[in-house]
């Protein structure tokens, strides 16, 4: 029988829906601004995802070496994990710490796990790495608002499939860099990455989402100017509609050339070619969809990774997304971007939604002035 690791960090990601933009030293904030917890049911959802692939193959039988409560006892028996397949090697106080996170792991590694995986985001990622150190592969259970490291599966049934194929022996063991951005600096609409480390992990090209690849996109000035262009039109043709603009540079560039001033690392909204709020958390999203029936949503892929939805905009929570509907989702990109990104990925954190994008196998991506290109999504992600 396999001895797999499972770290949980309990209060990853949850800065994400109230624009704290991650939960790095302002955990009790976001708490106070009504966040849940949402590593703890990702992580059932991959364990239910294995437990339902393992069940007709006697050769995928797993002790998990885990913690005790949420770091990863009590996600494993709401997936409905066996008690006699779950083995606490060690049980934190009630409110957990990176501290924790470590000793979690060097608790795993001696009680013999072979493989750990973690619940988490980039910063969960630091602290697995720099307690694993190199002794066994560690692969990240995306649960973060950020996840800029290589050692992420792109959601959490994908990391399950990726331990169903590691339990075959199907996969290599392979070097992933481990990426955290300032989430200080993110705050302010700053964006800093660092190299911190690399890690042992496992390598699946389609399953595992590579690290962020920043695009120097200076020579494109002529293709944002087009889609500056295209997008003052359409403010202009649809006065009475809310656009909701997602973050990063691609958005950032055209908002600025139409003149509007826009954070580059929140969701802003705009009617009529005005911006009416800026860096809105969910909350604010669904009360501005209460007041415009009509809405947008527009967003641009990570950089390499692909994904348009579920990573750095948590903001656009499955709510918020049910109410504008997929149809009105907006995908847009420079063509030397998408050359950069094989495929589109989401993540929303509803597998019906996810499901909804999937089954199009195709999405439109805007990459100039009313030129459109069919792009791939990804359809087994979740």
């Amino acid at each position: 029988m396999h001895r797999i690791g499972l770290v949980v960090n309990p209060i990853a990601g949850m800065g994400g829906r109230v624009g704290l933009k991650g939960t790095d030293g302002v955990a009790n904030e976001a708490q106070a601004a009504g966040a849940e917890p949402i590593a703890g049911p990702r992580a059932s959802i991959f364990a239910r995802t294995f437990v339902e692939l393992s069940k007709p193959d006697a050769g995928l039988r797993v002790r998990w070496i885990t913690c005790g409560g949420a770091m990863g006892a009590d996600p494993l028996r709401a997936a409905g994990a066996g008690a006699e397949t779950i083995e606490v090697v060690y049980t934190p106080e009630e409110r957990t710490t990176a501290a924790d996170t470590r000793t979690a792991v060097e608790a795993s590694i001696n009680g013999g796990a072979e493989l750990l995986l973690f619940c988490g985001g980039d910063g969960t990622a630091r602290d697995v790495a720099e307690a694993a150190q190199d002794r066994i592969p560690i692969l990240g259970i995306p649960a973060g608002v950020k996840m800029h490291s290589g050692l992420f599966a792109v959601s959490p049934p994908a990391a399950a499939r990726i331990l169903v194929g590691y339990l075959r022996g199907q996969l290599r063991i392979g070097t992933a860099e481990i990426l955290d951005l300032d989430e200080v600096a993110y705050r302010e609409g700053e964006w800093k990455i660092r190299l911190f480390s690399t890690a042992k992990t496992l390598v699946e090209p389609n399953l595992v989402a590579g690290g962020k690849v920043m695009i120097d996109e200076v020579s494109e000035d002529a293709i944002r100017g087009e889609l500056a262009v295209h997008f003052s039109e359409l403010f202009e043709n649809e006065p009475h509609t809310l656009f909701l603009l997602g973050p990063g540079s691609t958005l950032s560039s055209i908002a600025t050339a139409i003149g509007i001033d826009k954070t580059l690392l929140g969701v802003d909204a705009v009617v009529g070619g005005q911006a009416i709020a800026k860096n809105l958390n969910e909350r604010g999203i669904l009360d501005l969809l209460d007041r415009y029936p009509e809405a947008k949503l527009v967003v641009s892929p990570v950089g390499a990774q692909g994904f348009i939805l579920g990573r750095g905009n948590l903001e656009v929570s499955p709510e918020v997304l049910r109410r504008i509907g997929t149809k009105n989702v907006i995908v847009v990109a420079t063509p030397a971007k998408l050359a950069m990104t094989p495929v589109l990925r989401v993540d929303t954190g509803d597998p019906t939604l996810d499901e909804e994008f999937h089954k199009r196998e195709y999405l439109f991506v805007l990459i100039g002035y009313r030129t459109s290109k069919l792009h791939p999504i990804q359809r087994w992600a979740s």
